[in-house]
Formats: C-alpha cells, sequence, structure tokens
C-alpha cells in the first residue's frame, strides 16, 4: 500500500494539537490548581477544583468510558482497569506521603475510597459497553454514558462520605456541609456530579464524532 502524502493537516494534528494540550495542561497545573504556583482563582474555588481534580477524574474515567460505547464493555473494563490502577496508586502514593510525618500515619493504599476509583473506572467502561452493545445511535450512547457516569459518581460519592481514611471523611464531610454556594450539600453535589454529568455528555458527543470519520475499533 502507498504512502499517504504529507499535508499540512499532518502538522495540525501531529504537532499543534499536542502543543496545544500541553500548554493547557501547565495551565491549568500553575494557574487554575488552588495549589499552583500562580493560582488565579483563589483557595477554595469550585471552578478551579472542578477544572483540575475533576478534569483528572474525568481523564481517568473518560477513556474506559469512550472505549466501551465505541468498541465493547471489555474493552472498556479493560482500559478502566489500567486508567483507575494507575490513578489508584498515583494518588494513594501522594497522599501516603502527605501524612507520612504524621501522628498517626496514614497509609492510603488500604483506603476503600481510593480503591474505589480503579472500581469505578472498571465499572464505567463495562458498563457503557454492556448498555449500548456498540450502538452508534446518539440517543443510546448518550443514556448509556451518562448511566454510567452518574452510577459511578454515586458509588464514588458514597465512598468518600463513608469509608474514606479520617483525613478524607473529615474533608468530605465539610465539603457536604459547606454552605458557600447557598444551602449545605450544594458545594459537594457541584464537585461530586457536575465533572460526572459532563463527562456523561461530552463523552458520547466524542464518540459519534468519531463514529463520522470511522475513527473506531474494527468490529468482528
Amino acid at each position: 500500500m502507498e504512502t499517504e502524502k504529507f499535508k499540512l493537516a499532518d502538522i495540525f494534528n501531529g504537532i499543534v494539537i499536542p502543543i496545544i494540550l500541553v500548554l493547557l495542561i501547565f495551565f491549568l497545573a500553575i494557574y487554575v490548581n488552588v495549589s499552583g504556583t500562580h493560582h488565579i482563582l483563589g483557595e477554595t474555588n469550585t471552578i478551579a477544583v472542578i477544572l483540575t481534580s475533576g478534569f483528572a477524574q474525568m481523564i481517568v474515567l473518560g477513556i474506559p468510558l469512550i472505549l466501551g460505547l465505541v468498541w465493547n464493555k471489555w474493552a472498556g473494563g479493560a482500559a478502566g482497569f489500567i486508567m483507575g490502577g494507575m490513578y489508584y496508586v498515583a494518588s494513594a502514593g501522594l497522599y501516603t506521603g502527605y501524612y507520612a510525618g504524621g501522628s498517626p500515619a496514614y497509609n492510603f493504599y488500604g483506603d476503600m475510597s481510593m480503591l474505589g476509583y480503579l472500581v469505578n473506572a472498571i465499572v464505567i467502561g463495562y458498563m457503557a459497553g454492556a448498555l449500548s452493545k456498540g450502538s452508534m445511535n446518539f440517543k443510546r450512547m448518550l443514556g448509556a454514558g451518562m448511566t454510567a457516569a452518574v452510577t459511578t459518581a454515586i458509588i464514588q460519592a458514597y465512598l468518600n462520605y463513608t469509608v474514606a481514611l479520617k483525613p478524607g471523611l473529615d474533608m468530605n464531610h465539610g465539603l457536604w456541609a459547606d454552605t458557600s454556594l447557598g444551602f449545605a450539600g450544594v458545594y459537594g453535589f457541584v464537585l461530586a456530579f457536575v465533572p460526572s454529568i459532563a463527562l456523561g455528555v461530552i463523552v458520547p458527543i466524542l464518540a459519534k464524532v468519531m463514529s463520522w470519520y470511522g475513527i473506531q475499533p474494527l468490529k468482528h
């Protein structure tokens, strides 16, 4: 098969888009992250938290979700195991390091709420694939994606509120008791569910666009 000729669009897809993504991550880490060097949105700004920690979780859950929709439940579940496993190891290690010098010192590798990210990444990909069954009908993909995203958000919110280690438990209880957005529970709901609801809408749209251009695995 003859090699396809190099086109201007290849420069855009191969160089410009990756550089834009790198700059976006840099901007979020430095200027939006509430612990960033030059954060501009304030220490507890809801939007800042959603755009950083929420964005990271959307990536971890979004990849298995989209593979579940455009391929099948097994691909979605397998991708979830990989993405969720990496997020679990990284997050548990980060917070274990934070509290290593404390009294008591907490081991977040044994935190069931942390392990929930691994389980939910598997569940979201498998559930979306099982519900959509490879259908490229947008309404079915939207229903499958939203159901999987909201279900895993409920599971994670429950784990964070009930079985997390004490530092995480105290933080989550504080989030749900926070009244900065008018009423107790609103702040906690926004942080727990808005990223997942957005994910349940954005990923099916992306999957549909991919189907238009034939960017999906071959199905036998």
